[in-house]
């Protein structure tokens, strides 16, 4: 392999992911946890996936939007994980230009999109318990069909520009990039031009995706927080609160480590770059592992269907 960051080049043919910065000398044992985290997310995601399937119970509004959920948790961490684990085993670092910038595409697409699915099951939560007599007209197949569509068209229209801005800028300096995968900003830092309109249009993402969407979950739960007080009882309260608490807990693992990925790669200077990369990757890999087992730990059918299909011998 030519030595890359020496080479004089405009548009390169390839890009150099380094993995984790600085600890490249433990790659193969950071892969172990990474390669857990995965396989558990494929199988938890595909396991909702077939218990939704063959669950007639579950046919509902609630857990349509699960299914998506699991289908764009799948997305994103294919992603990114198999490329990220042929860095660590094969040091295999080399990503075409091309390929480089539909990864970068996706990630944000489908980050995006499990954004917008969660602000739909916050929808569906309001309507649940502010207005429950209305749910099933509400929320009727063609509507759930009509916001999962809205969500793809958001993410998949607004993240587009991404890649054409960063294809558009020269990158004679060098084409090694200190990451695991092929992210936006990580990517034209390495451009020889001006990218002030790249980190302007990233700023208008966060606030048109994460910024709305989390203003609109948060006024969601005003409301149902708003219905539950207004309940007699206390264990009434509890009872209805549970309802919304699996949604709540996914919402939480997913914004959370977001906007702190976000703050401290975009403000946190001093901050080492192997936590930056190592909490970029853990923003990605995370919240499609603990979405099945937060469902599947709080759903009562969920829990059912898995004891039918993974049934245990009593001692």
């Amino acid at each position: 392999m030519s030595d890359s960051n020496t080479t004089d080049f405009t548009n390169p043919s390839t890009f150099i992911l380094l993995g984790i910065p600085g600890l490249e000398a433990a790659h193969v044992w950071i892969s172990i946890p990474f390669c857990v985290i995965y396989a558990l997310a494929i199988l938890g995601n595909f396991t909702i996936l077939l218990i939704v399937k063959i669950e007639p119970s579950l046919h509902g509004p609630m857990y349509y939007f699960l299914c998506m959920l699991a289908v764009t948790d799948l997305a994103l961490s294919t992603s990114t994980v198999p490329k990220m684990l042929s860095i660590f085993w094969f040091n295999s670092r080399e990503i075409d230009f091309s390929a480089c910038l539909a990864q970068l595409y996706f990630i944000h697409c489908f980050s995006a999109m499990e954004s917008g699915i969660l602000v739909a099951m916050a929808l569906d939560r309001y309507v649940a318990i502010c207005d429950p007599l209305r749910h099933s007209t509400i929320l009727t197949n063609a509507a759930v069909a009509k916001l999962g569509l809205a969500v793809v068209l958001r993410s998949s229209i607004l993240v587009l520009p991404n890649p054409f801005l960063a294809r558009r800028c020269p990158y004679h300096r060098t084409n090694i990039i200190p990451h695991t995968y092929c992210e936006h900003i990580s990517m034209v830092k390495l451009a020889c031009a001006d990218i002030r309109v790249n980190n302007y249009y990233g700023f208008s993402l966060i606030f048109l995706i994460t910024g709305v969407d989390v203003f609109l979950i948060a006024l969601s739960y005003t409301q149902i927080l708003r219905a539950i007080f207004s309940l007699p009882t206390k264990d009434a309260w509890l009872k209805t609160f549970w309802t919304c608490s699996s949604h709540l807990f996914a919402t939480l693992a997913f914004h959370i480590p977001g906007l702190f990925f976000i703050l401290t790669h975009r403000f946190a200077q001093n901050v080492p770059l192997h936590f930056h990369v190592l909490s970029a990757n853990m923003y990605l890999l995370v919240p499609p592992m603990l979405n099945p087992l937060i469902y599947g730990l709080k759903t009562k059918q969920i829990r059912k269907r898995l004891l039918w299909l993974f049934p245990h011998k009593e001692a």
